[in-house]
Order: structure tokens, then sequence, then C-alpha cells
């Protein structure tokens, strides 16, 4: 049996026995300490050739199963932040590609928040800059859809593509993650303290919120 093949049945084996775990990067509040929320962030299991995310996810991509991971993702991400009581924010990753799709669920996150009794205005759906999206207006009309239903909408690692500023403006998100690159050696770079600067500035014309990546 090809590689391939070995990957995508490990694939089949993970989805059916939901044998994924989540866990929980805390964004904190730099003013008070006080943790604002928590990104979920998934793993396969430790046994598995699939346990790291970015395999796991390659994975999916080349055995056409990528939509069925990543809503078992989102609704496993819930349920452990439902079960940990928490008054804070969860921070959800979404593939924006997934959006574009026509059969793409309509209303499953909102019904797995209802089950778990969260509410969605405590959800934020992270898009990341880092997937080419062709259709900026089906992605805007994707988005308001999410706003409309009573989410957050962030956009990830600002500055990892090359249309973030135009992403921003079409987007208008609540919340703007600074690629960790430009927040690396910040103090030794004065490039990269123009660019932070400036998006700070940016962020706070539109009452936008900045969280910085990779500060832990």
């Amino acid at each position: 049996m090809a590689v391939a093949e070995v990957y995508c049945a490990e694939l089949e084996k993970i989805l059916k026995a939901r044998a994924l775990q989540p866990i929980f990067q805390p964004i904190v509040n730099l003013q008070d300490g006080s943790i604002s929320g928590y990104e979920a962030l998934i793993r396969g299991p430790s046994d598995s050739p699939l346990h790291s995310p970015l395999q796991l996810f390659k994975t999916a991509v080349a055995c056409e199963r990528l939509e069925q991971l990543e809503m078992l993702c989102r609704q496993l991400s819930i349920e452990s932040f439902a079960a940990a009581q928490t008054d804070t924010k969860l921070f959800l990753n979404v593939n924006p590609l997934l959006l574009l799709t026509a059969d793409h669920p309509s209303g499953l996150t909102k019904q797995m928040l209802r089950q778990a009794q969260v509410d969605p205005s405590r959800v934020v759906i992270e898009i990341s800059e880092q997937y080419q999206v062709e259709d900026a207006e089906l992605l805007v009309k994707a988005v308001q859809h999410y706003r409309q239903l009573g989410f957050l909408i962030a956009i990830d690692d600002l500055g990892s593509g090359f249309s973030g500023l135009k992403l921003w403006s079409e987007l208008q998100p609540d919340i703007v993650k600074i690629d960790r690159y430009f927040i690396s050696e910040l103090d030794k770079d004065p490039t990269k303290r123009a660019f932070v600067r400036n998006i700070v500035s940016l962020a706070k014309a539109i009452g936008a919120t900045i969280v910085a990546e990779g500060i832990e």
C-alpha cells in the first residue's frame, strides 16, 4: 500500500473514532494579565503519523476530507471549551477556502454551540491570510453571514500573505492577529516596529482589537 493510501486510511480511522485532541492556547491581556480567550488548536493521536496538525491537515487535503476534519475539530473544540466552563472567548480557526464551497454546511457551527450552550457572541471566527482566496466578494458574504449569526471575526496571521490590508478593508474584522514574524525581535528591527505601529494605528481608527502572535 502506498504511503498516501496509508495516510488516508489513518485519517479515516481518526475521523471515525473522533480521535483528535483539542488544546487551548491562552490569549492574554497585557494591560492586566487577564485571559481574554483561548485559541483552539488540534493534535492527532500521539502514536499516529498524523499527530502533527501540519501533517493532519495536509493529509486531509490530499484525501479530500478537509471539510470533515475541520468540522470535527470545530465540534470537539466547542465541546471541550464548554466543559471548561470559562467565561472567556473561544477562537476557532476557519479555512476561508471551505467557506467558498457550495456545499459548505450553513448554520452547523451555531447548532454545535447551541448544543454546548455557548453563545455565538463568545466565539471568534479566525480567517487566516495564509490562504490565497480568488473570490474575495464571496468570502465577504460568507463572513457577513457569520457576523449576522452573532460571531466575532478575526483576521489571523496578518502580514504572512500579500493581501492582508485589502482583506482587512473588505472584512472589517473585530480582531486582527499580527503574524509572529513581525513580533519576533521587534525591539531590534525598526522596519518591523514601523509595520506594527501602523497596524496598531489602523486598528484604533476602526475599533479593532490587536493580538500579537508568538510572544509566549
